[in-house]
């Protein structure tokens, strides 16, 4: 097992578009990538700063994975993501420290990834998205 980078911050919003306006077009950051998932009810963003990147998190149904956050806390800061080498095993560890994935197996993300996350009541209340594979 090894964790290799931070791999981006999630943040939920609204409307991408709207949020777009201070990401690409007052900080002129470059917008390389946007995929949906309806699956997940998600069409994410990729912004990119630097070797950094933000995931703008926008629901496309109200079976969202972000719909909830979204009613209760509104816009904001979601999720850190920590890309990872053999996520099956971090799973299998979290559960034997006590730590609670979201699911027992990974799902599908963006960008050809595997995807799974931490509750945050077993994180010290930050949600931790771990990521395997896909482009950079």
């Amino acid at each position: 097992m090894k964790t290799l980078k931070i791999d981006h911050i999630g943040i939920a919003v609204k409307s991408a578009e709207e949020r777009l306006k201070l990401y690409r077009d007052l900080l002129g950051l470059d917008v390389y990538y946007t995929e949906e998932l309806p699956e997940r009810g998600l069409r994410v963003h990729f912004v990119k700063i630097g070797e950094s990147r933000f995931e703008l998190l926008e629901e496309i149904s109200e079976n969202s994975e972000i719909h909830s956050f979204l009613e209760k806390r509104g816009e904001g800061f979601h999720h850190i993501a920590l890309k990872v080498e053999n996520i099956e095993e971090y799973i299998k560890k979290a559960k034997e420290l006590g730590i609670k994935p979201l699911s027992d197996q990974p799902q599908k993300g963006a960008h050809g990834t595997k995807v799974v996350f931490l509750h945050p009541k077993t994180t010290g209340g930050l949600l931790i998205e771990l990521v395997e594979g896909g482009e950079e």
